[in-house]
């Protein structure tokens, strides 16, 4: 009999077979992205109603988890937001996340916040892998994973770096390597706004770096 555990169980391996990877998103485990989740897939999730989805997807996209709680302070309770949580959410910027953004993450305790912190600037997500290896074992590690994101140079990413953005496909692959390279984030949302709305432009920037 397959059972909710054994599913989880065998994506947490999945997940941890793909550690030597290269990405620069964390793997969903068990979280899916907020910002990209179609709407009634939201709306089935804990906690959730057909009409908060759709407030939720139209005030999509949250700038953060930060962002994404202060949406839904009020909506749910404390603890209905903490179920929900492992199962939706917005990825964290490594290197950029404050404290208190940090310890939304579910599960997330004041030893592994100063973890998180001590290791910045993060250059990859091999690199945070390879530091929080030293305190969590490898299952533990990816599902840490799947709540971060180290930005990315849409200029020298890789195809595999950015597939690894949530809703990205080859079409869109193609389209961040036509345009290299990539000089700031107005040329991004000129080029990019081609293709897409000014919404899905900023949620696409959100993982990127762009020169100053």
């Amino acid at each position: 009999m397959i059972t909710m555990r054994s599913v989880t169980r065998a994506t947490l391996l999945l997940a941890v077979a793909a550690l030597t990877a290269q990405a620069q998103v964390g793997a969903s485990v068990t979280a899916k992205d907020a910002n990209s989740l179609p709407e009634a897939e939201i709306a089935a999730l804990p906690g959730m109603t057909p009409a908060l989805a759709k407030e939720l997807v139209a005030a999509r996209p949250f700038s953060g988890p930060a962002a994404f709680d202060a949406f839904l302070k009020g909506k749910l309770t404390d603890a209905q937001r903490t179920e929900l949580y492992p199962r939706l959410w917005v990825h964290l910027n490594l290197n950029a996340s404050t404290r208190e953004e940090i310890a939304l993450v579910p599960g997330m305790g004041p030893r592994m916040i100063r973890e998180f912190l001590e290791y910045r600037p993060y250059k990859n997500l091999a690199v945070f892998r390879r530091e929080m290896g030293k305190y969590v074992k490898p299952d533990e590690v990816a599902r840490l994973e799947q709540y971060v994101f180290v930005p990315m140079n849409p200029t020298s990413a890789s195809d595999a770096d950015l597939m690894t953005i949530p809703g990205m496909g080859p079409r869109m692959v193609r389209e961040f390597k036509e345009y290299r390279p990539w000089t700031s984030r107005a040329q991004f949302d000129k080029e990019i706004g081609k293709y897409v709305n000014a919404k899905e432009v900023a949620r696409l920037a959100g993982f990127l770096t762009f020169p100053k």
